[in-house]
Parts: structure tokens; C-alpha cells; sequence
């Protein structure tokens, strides 16, 4: 429903779906650096490395924000669709079907006759949506929103590369802050979704290493 997708960067960036992105990210910038040859490493190849790892993320976020926008297109028509199915339905129980439909399973479940019933003629008070769906400026937003969050993510782990001058040490220092990050990403996926946070933060280091070694392994 129009209501529904009104504000897609508050819906879509909320702290699961931040996770997953983090996630992502650390995934892309480890498959780098952990294949990276520390023991003939010199500044040109920590440079080569650095900007292949950069560029990797910057790609991927520019992608990913094309793939929320087009999830924001999405949502804007079958909500303008819905509203002109809940308008055009033939009786108030059609309308109801309709209106139950673009509900989540679980409140559609517990929703009354009636208030269904106040919801179509809710519905129906809302100005006519447009022909086309159409982004809006808090779309594009969210599009940057999760471009510069899949980035960001980078910058941590490829840091001690640019600070330390060992590059087995700085590889070491990386894979820590990786670790951390993962943990925490964990954690508050762990909250979020209803789990112990602990064992979520722990599971998620392992399916992190589990995902760098998988890519890695099939040429990621």
C-alpha cells in the first residue's frame, strides 16, 4: 500500500538489512586481502592490492544501490497498484482480499472485518497515485545510504595496510579488525532477530570465514 512504502530508506535500512550489507562488504575486502602474498609483498603490490580492494567495494556498492532502487521502483508501483485494485474492487470483501494481501502474513491474520473495512475507506481518501512509479529524493537517499555503508565498511580493514609497514603484521591487524567487525555485525543481528546476540556474533565470524573461503576457493 502507498502508506506502506512511503518511506523505503527507513524500511529498507533498518538493522538487519545494515548487517547484511556489512556483511557483504566484509566479505568482497577479505576475499581480497586474504588472498594477498605477504611474503613477497613490497610497496607497489600493497598499493596494487589496496586499490583492487577499493575498487572492488566501489563497484559493488554502486551496484547494490542500483539494486535498492530498483526495489524502491518496485514497492511504489504494486503500492500504486494495490490502492487501484482496493478502488476497483467490486464490493467492500474483494477490496478486503486485496487489502489483506499487501499485509504481512501475521497482522493480516489478527485484522478484523472492520478494520480492514476502515483501512479501504482510509484507502480510499488518498489522492490518486501516479500513472508511473516514480523514486523519490529519500529513494535516492537510500541508494547513497547503502553505497556509502557497502564503502565505508572497506576502509577499517584495509587501513592497516596504509599505516603499518609490515605487511604481515598489517594483514594480521586487518583480519582482527574483521573479526571484530563481524562479531559486533553478529551481535546486532543477534538482537535484532530475536537470537542470543553471543552465539549469533560467533556464528557469524564463522559463516563470514566460511563465505571468504567459499569465494575465494571458486575464484572470487
Amino acid at each position: 500500500m502507498p502508506e506502506a512504502v512511503s518511506k523505503p530508506l527507513k524500511r529498507f535500512l533498518n538493522p538487519t538489512e545494515r548487517v547484511s550489507e556489512i556483511l557483504f562488504a566484509l566479505v568482497m575486502v577479505l576475499t581480497v586481502t586474504c588472498s594477498f602474498s605477504v611474503g613477497s609483498a613490497g610497496q607497489t603490490e600493497v598499493r596494487q592490492m589496496l586499490i583492487g580492494a577499493l575498487g572492488c567495494n566501489l563497484a559493488w556498492g554502486v551496484i547494490d544501490a542500483v539494486i535498492y532502487l530498483m526495489a524502491c521502483f518496485s514497492a511504489r508501483g504494486q503500492g500504486g497498484m494495490a490502492l487501484r485494485a482496493v478502488r476497483a474492487a467490486v464490493d467492500p470483501a474483494a477490496a478486503h482480499d486485496v487489502i489483506a494481501g499487501a499485509m504481512p502474513p501475521l497482522l493480516a491474520s489478527v485484522t478484523s472485518p472492520t478494520e480492514l473495512e476502515a483501512m479501504r475507506l482510509r484507502l480510499n481518501r488518498l489522492p490518486e497515485p501516479p500513472r508511473h512509479p516514480q523514486l523519490t529524493k529519500q529513494d535516492w537517499l537510500g541508494g547513497l545510504g547503502v553505497f556509502l555503508l557497502v564503502l565505508l565498511t572497506t576502509f577499517p580493514v584495509v587501513l592497516p595496510f596504509v599505516v603499518v609497514n609490515q605487511a604481515r603484521r598489517a594483514l594480521r591487524i586487518s583480519n582482527a579488525i574483521a573479526i571484530v567487525m563481524l562479531f559486533l555485525a553478529g551481535y546486532v543481528f543477534g538482537r535484532h532477530a530475536g537470537h542470543h546476540p553471543w552465539r549469533m556474533a560467533c556464528g557469524m565470524v564463522l559463516v563470514g570465514a566460511a563465505m571468504v573461503g567459499l569465494t575465494m576457493a571458486l575464484g572470487g
